[in-house]
Parts: C-alpha cells; sequence; structure tokens
C-alpha cells in the first residue's frame, strides 16, 4: 500500500475539502513529494507491533497538520518559495485553517474508539497551539543559544514528538508507552531541527536564513562565540548576496568550529537516545532505533559537501 496515496484517499472525502479544489491539488502535490514525518505515526503504532491500520488515518492528519503550519511559517520568515507567494497572505492564512480543521476532522472520521479519538485530538491540539507559540518566537529571531532551544524546544519538537506519539495512541498504547515514545520523539525533533539548520546554512544559493539575516545554529555559533574571524563572518553576513561572499561565510563556519558544535549536538542525543531506547519499555523498539540511526545519515552528506572524511569527524566531535 503506498501510504501518502491513501492519505489522499483520506482525505480528499472530507466536507472541508471535497468542495475545495485548490485545497486538494494542495494537499496532493505536497504528498507527492513523500515527505518525512507523515510516516511517524507507523513508527509509533510498530513499537506496539499491532495497529498499522488505525495509524494510517494519523499519515493523513499529519500530512494536513504539516501543510498548515508550513503555509503560515512561510509567511512569516518571507520565504520567496512560500505557497502565498502565490496566493496571497490572507489567502495562504485561510487555507492553513482549513488545513487544521481537516486534519482534526481526519482523526474524528477514521477513528473508532472515543477514548483514542478524545486522546489522539488532544494530543493534535497541543501539538498546533506550541507550534503556533514556537513561530511567535522565532518570528523573534532569538540571538542567544538559551533562546534559541526555547524555539526548538517550542517549535520543532511538538510535530516531530506527536507525530511518533500519535500513532501509539491510535494502536491503542498505554500511557506509560505514550510517554515513552514521546520522550524519543523529542529527541529526534531536536535532531531533525539541528540537521535542517545545518543543511540550510551549507546549501548554495543562499537561502532565506542568510538572506533575512536569521540566526539557524550554524551562523548563531558564529556569532556569538569569540573567534579569529568573528568580525568577517559578521561583515560577509551583512553582504551575503555579493559575489563569494556565501562560500566564505560557510567556509568560516567550518573552520570556527559551528560545524563541528552541530555535530557535537547531534552526538550527543543519538547517545542519550541510545541510553533512552536501552531503559524504556515496549514490545519493539526497533522502529525507533531505525530512525534514531537514520537521524544520523545526513551528517554524511555535510562532510561529502566539504570534501572531508565524515567518519574521522564524527570521531573527533564526539570525543
Amino acid at each position: 500500500m503506498d501510504i501518502y496515496q491513501h492519505a489522499v484517499d483520506l482525505v480528499q472525502a472530507l466536507p472541508v475539502i471535497e468542495n475545495w479544489p485548490e485545497m486538494l491539488s494542495l494537499y496532493k502535490r505536497a504528498a507527492e513529494k513523500r515527505p518525512h514525518g507523515w510516516d511517524l505515526p507507523l513508527a509509533g503504532a510498530a513499537v506496539l507491533k499491532q495497529g498499522r491500520e488505525a495509524a494510517l488515518c494519523g499519515v493523513a492528519a499529519l500530512g494536513c497538520l504539516q501543510i498548515a503550519i508550513i503555509l503560515v511559517d512561510d509567511i512569516l520568515d518571507e520565504d520567496p518559495k512560500g505557497e502565498y507567494r502565490k496566493i496571497g497572505a490572507g489567502q495562504a492564512a485561510n487555507l492553513a485553517a482549513a488545513f487544521q480543521a481537516a486534519g482534526l476532522q481526519v482523526i474524528e472520521v477514521h477513528t473508532g474508539s472515543s477514548q483514542i479519538r478524545h486522546t489522539a485530538l488532544s494530543a493534535l491540539n497541543q501539538m498546533l497551539a506550541r507550534t503556533a507559540y514556537g513561530q511567535y518566537l522565532d518570528a523573534h529571531n532569538p540571538a542567544s543559544e538559551e533562546a534559541y532551544w526555547q524555539v526548538v524546544e517550542a517549535k520543532s519538537v511538538p510535530y516531530y514528538q506527536t507525530a511518533l506519539q500519535l500513532g501509539t495512541i491510535l494502536a491503542g498504547g498505554t500511557p506509560a508507552q505514550r510517554r515513552s515514545v514521546a520522550e524519543f520523539g523529542a529527541l529526534y525533533g531536536e535532531m531533525i531541527q539541528i540537521h535542517d539548520d545545518l543543511k540550510d546554512t551549507m546549501m548554495t544559493p543562499a537561502n532565506a536564513d542568510w538572506l533575512q539575516g536569521r540566526m539557524p545554529l550554524p551562523i548563531l555559533f558564529a556569532h556569538l562565540v569569540d573567534h579569529p574571524e568573528r568580525a568577517a563572518f559578521e561583515d560577509l553576513r551583512q553582504n551575503i548576496s555579493a559575489p563569494g561572499a556565501l562560500e566564505e561565510a560557510q567556509k568560516i563556519l567550518v573552520r570556527c568550529g559551528a560545524v563541528s558544535y552541530c555535530l557535537e549536538q547531534l552526538i550527543q542525543r543519538y547517545q542519550r537516545g541510545q541510553q533512552l531506547l536501552a531503559r524504556i519499555s515496549l514490545p519493539d523498539i526497533e522502529p525507533l532505533t531505525l530512525l534514531l540511526d537514520d537521524s544520523m545519515e545526513p551528517v554524511r552528506g555535510v562532510f561529502e559537501t566539504l570534501g572531508v572524511e565524515a567518519d574521522a569527524q564524527l570521531l573527533g566531535a564526539s570525543s
């Protein structure tokens, strides 16, 4: 079964979508990209060795809610590729509200147990509220490491934490099992955010983080830490569109230790994840183990871009 096509099938019959072709078209376009995150409810159910069918509606719901979050986030970030550039900020915000409603409707329509339905809807509502607050904090461009991690906790962690937990809820997990999966999901969400920050800052051409003077973790490190090229980095950051500025700024991120710091943060969380999985009691921890191991793979891509041996650098960062 193609879970993304199945998600489209579940969503397109919802009352909020069936008469709104633009909304369905946007959902289909998103599903065609097979986005990471939509499928996490299946991993959350797999830890119980049951409930895959029940968790499939979680895939459809998470897709709706992720689209809603991205629609708003792109407006707040003034992302040049955001959907609002095509249809206007007002229409995009209205679509976001509709997709939030659709995500909750999927659970209402396709969850048989009233208790499970209530628990799932409560978790999703909490996730939406926390994420909205995180987007508010992020819009103020945190300029300290403490503020950065507050944004990650509020904006990035809730989606991944709830996505995994949702599958455990829909599969009939106990409160203790749901808490264990949620604890793992929080670590996983932090790792995803660090990966995104590394990818965004090292890609070419310069993305919105560089162009708008934002502070993802590598840039924040180079901005705050006292290093010999700090002044040069700030000059480059202020003129990032100048020829050669991005390339040199990215080289400084490597030389000043910003990239190594991000890798160290990833490895610390990887080790904490291993410790967590060693002590929690679940019927099958392999789905979470696979997620944890896979979360380290993108690090290799960073070093391939830089032309550096990945394994040696990883060992150095963890020592």
